[in-house]
């Protein structure tokens, strides 16, 4: 704790705004925004629950930032009564809480689930001692799997980085870029073009990611067209929009990924993070969950596709944390309309639920510390 502390004081006395760029923390919502009026539902498929195998061969874990039951309850109202989340029939929940507080943060929650330990809020992939701790994705990379990241902030920001980067502060965004360069991460896509190319060392790290051979595009039109190789889609100069103006920039940037990461016999591990129904709970905007929340649930969908027809893929539903204290106080299953309220306008201390799909399903059941994601997804993906 000693070098957390030093690395605190060194970040105060350099000026360095740890949290920049997370303005959203701080965003606020018109009363009327608490009301979602609803709108026309798209149509949920059933999937089949028969596998191949007991294990799987590839995982997709799929992080709703700040989801808590309510933010799927409010996308079920939504969707007049049904989302593709309803193919997952083993359901348990995760208990968040991080090494130095009752409340995580989205540094040390994700950090818990991709290295199996409870870290200090802020810490991306170290332990309380600020010492790098190696991650699901470092795991599978070593054991010849593909593996890719997929996110609708920017790739630096703290749930993706908290699976392939290792610095002490959340912030450290330029560092954190500088982390993809050290791994062989097949595929990521997300914004945070900025922290690749606009950097006060003047490194083009997008240049120096074309030099280890990979395809990089800036625009979702090309990065859909890609079908082999090694990608690096950077979507926006730092975080994506919302849905309005990104369009079904998650679900098609998933299908990319997989598509990509299925050419390898040996399997895959990606995670897939839908941003931003963490920043509608900051706001306590309902309209912003929601939107957010069916745009993940499409994402679900597309992810329900490819494991029910491959057989081999586990799909891992969960969150870091829960924002906002969200309740729904009314709502129409017949026009998709919810009422929310909130209780803050940070994180909260509730559990989160956690979805499966697939073989090893069943693993994901009860109630479970946030590490336990990692320890059970290492024993089925790699057999540790």
């Amino acid at each position: 704790m000693i070098k957390y502390f030093l690395i605190l004081i060194f970040l105060v006395s350099t000026g360095l705004k740890t949290f920049a760029q997370d303005a959203y923390m701080d965003a606020s919502a018109e009363e009327k925004e608490k009301i979602y009026l609803g709108g026309e539902a798209y149509k949920v498929k059933t999937y089949k629950q028969k596998f191949k195998s007991n294990k799987p061969k590839n995982i997709i874990l799929m992080i709703g930032d700040g989801m808590g039951v309510t933010q799927v309850f409010a996308g079920i109202t939504a969707n007049h009564g049904s989302l593709f989340l309803d193919n997952f029939k083993h359901i348990g929940f995760s208990k968040t809480q991080s090494a130095d507080d009752y409340i995580t943060d989205s540094a040390a929650g994700g950090t818990a689930i991709s290295c199996g330990v409870k870290t200090y809020n802020g810490a991306i992939g170290v332990n309380t001692d600020t010492v790098a701790v190696k991650t699901i994705l470092e795991e599978a990379e070593a054991k010849g799997l593909a593996t890719g990241l997929v996110s609708t902030s920017a790739i630096t920001h703290a749930t993706p980085a908290s699976f392939i980067a290792h610095q002490p502060n959340r912030g450290m965004y330029e560092a954190i870029a500088a982390d993809f360069l050290n791994t062989d991460i097949d595929v990521f896509i997300g914004g945070g073009i900025a922290h690749f190319s606009q950097r006060q060392d003047k490194r083009n790290l997008l240049k120096e990611l074309q030099a280890k051979g990979y395809q990089v595009e800036l625009e979702m039109s090309k990065i859909e067209k890609v079908k082999t190789g090694k990608l690096a889609g950077l979507t926006a100069g730092i975080h994506n929009g919302r849905v309005a103006e990104r369009g079904d920039m998650l679900p098609i940037a998933t299908t990319t990924a997989l598509n990509i990461l299925d050419n390898n016999d040996k399997g895959f591990f990606i995670m897939v993070e839908g941003s931003q129904i963490d920043w509608g709970g900051h706001a306590n905007s309902t309209n912003y969950i929601v939107e957010d929340m069916l745009d993940f649930d499409k994402t679900i969908g597309k992810a329900l596709e490819f494991a029910a027809k491959d057989g081999e893929t586990l799909i891992i539903v969960t969150a870091d944390h829960e924002t906002g204290g969200m309740s729904v106080i009314g709502g129409d299953m017949k026009t998709g309309m919810v009422k929310g309220e909130y209780t803050t306008k940070g994180h909260s201390a509730v559990m989160v639920p956690v979805f499966a799909y697939g073989p090893g399903a069943e693993e994901f059941t009860g109630i479970m510390e946030n590490t336990e994601l990692h320890n059970k997804m290492k024993a089925l993906l790699l057999g540790k």
